[in-house]
């Protein structure tokens, strides 16, 4: 199979194989920085404590919390198969909303680098039985071993965005060979199948996206009602998953309407959360008076602005304002998903930067449910309107939910192209029963 790979991609199994010696040395740096866990590190290198569940086994792959969030429903209906799952992600962030948000049978484990050797070692353990991959996280030597065990692979939830088309384009023969490599694509949208299609995808089929079907997150009714009863008689806005450069404009916000809610209060959940203190910093220089959620902080009479800087509690904060402001939109990170608040009952604001979800906020703000913000004075002026009227906010949230109904049904129509692969899974499960 070597042989008849493009030499880019033997290029990069040799140095994937030569940079092994270098692994702990990334490891410490990524250890130093955070970004591993120290009691898991060796999943990294394809090594596990945890022993294969008997049976098949589905392994779905997702980058981040993002994609992990998205299979949430998908791996409840493949539970309710009975089915057995792997899940992988690459982010310490991810594997706290794993054992935070899904059930204990459940197995996580860190993605391997994309190491031949440690990929193998991974592979050799788990012995899957069907690879999911999740949107675009494409890891070629986990792609190339896992076609060569003759493992079958589907694209979920398939997303090719408009930056990285082109880039993939130029190397239009390496992208072919992994796309290849797949059984099915379920693509995102018509624009994602017509793009994986022209990147080398055999067989594609548009089914949707499976985060418009995610069910909204939970929430602890005990701090729920802690948080209510504190705020309660306050205008409340909350900033979701926001990115740095976001919270300046956000402070600035508050500050300009303060002048026209005294008792305003700004909710700020930082995508990640250890930014946590220098985001208090930031608005305790500006003047206003800041609590962190990490120190176990609630928000007082006093409080201007909340820094959540906690894992798994935006379905606590969507619950407590009707104006959600829709974070990684005002600067070029390309937006977050507003599902979740939707299906919450917020009203969206966001900025001009949702490349991501580009479809999704299209539909939204096409249909009544969200709002654009293309500069801090539009943010005030979006803001400040929706504070002032309650019956524009209702209005938004019921054109949100009705938009988000009219888009959903990807889960359906995923389960429907896996179903050939499932049916065999459960012949083979029955096969072992018998």
């Amino acid at each position: 199979m070597a042989s008849s790979l493009p030499m880019t991609l033997r290029v990069y199994q040799r140095l994937a194989s030569g940079l092994v010696p270098l692994a702990p040395a990334l490891i410490k740096r990524r250890l130093k920085q955070g970004k591993e866990d120290p009691a898991r590190v060796g999943e990294r290198r394809g090594l596990s404590r945890d022993a294969r569940p008997h049976g098949p086994l589905v392994w779905i792959h997702g980058a981040s919390v993002g994609e992990v969030l998205a299979a949430a429903t998908l791996i409840e209906r493949l539970r309710d198969l009975n089915l057995r799952i792997l899940l992988t992600s690459g982010t310490v962030t991810s594997a706290a909303v794993v054992a935070k948000r899904f059930p204990p049978d459940v197995i996580h484990q860190y993605v391997p680098y994309d190491s031949p050797r440690y990929v193998a070692r991974f592979l050799d353990h788990w012995k899957p039985s069907l690879a999911l991959f999740i949107e675009s996280d494409l890891w070629p030597n986990l792609i190339l071993a896992g076609a060569a065990r003759r493992l079958p692979m589907v694209l979920i939830n398939g997303r090719m965005s408009p930056r990285s088309f082109p880039r993939w384009r130029r190397v239009h023969g390496t992208i072919s060979a992994l796309l290849s490599k797949f059984d099915i694509c379920l693509a995102q949208s018509q624009t994602d199948a017509e793009r994986f299609a022209a990147l080398g995808s055999r067989n594609v089929v548009t089914t949707g996206n499976l985060k418009l079907d995610v069910a909204a997150p939970p929430a602890d009714p005990v701090k729920l009602d802690r948080l209510m009863t504190l705020t309660r008689g306050r205008p409340v806005v909350v900033a979701a998953s926001t990115h740095p450069g976001e919270e300046e404009m956000l402070v600035a916000a508050h500050r300009s309407l303060a002048g026209f809610f005294p008792s305003l209060l700004t909710v700020i959940v930082p995508r990640h959360p250890d930014r946590g203190s220098s985001i208090a910093g930031l608005v305790a220089a500006s003047g206003l008076t800041p609590a962190l959620r990490s120190r176990e902080e609630l928000p007082g009479a006093a409080t201007d602005v909340y820094v959540a800087d906690t894992m798994g509690e935006l379905g606590l904060f969507y619950r407590l304002s009707p104006v959600v402001f829709m974070g990684g939109s005002l600067v070029r990170h390309g937006g977050q998903n507003p599902i979740e608040a939707v299906n919450l009952g917020a009203a969206i604001i966001h900025g001009p930067h949702v490349f991501n979800f580009a479809d999704v906020y299209e539909a939204l703000d096409g249909g009544g449910g969200g709002r654009a913000a293309e500069t801090q004075e539009a943010l005030v002026r979006q803001l400040g309107q929706l504070l002032a009227d309650p019956a524009a906010r209702e209005t938004m949230q019921r054109a949100g939910e009705r938009v988000v109904a009219q888009l959903g049904g990807a889960l359906e129509r995923t389960l429907a192209s896996l179903e050939p692969y499932l049916l065999q899974l459960r012949l083979e499960m029955g096969a072992a029963n018998a």
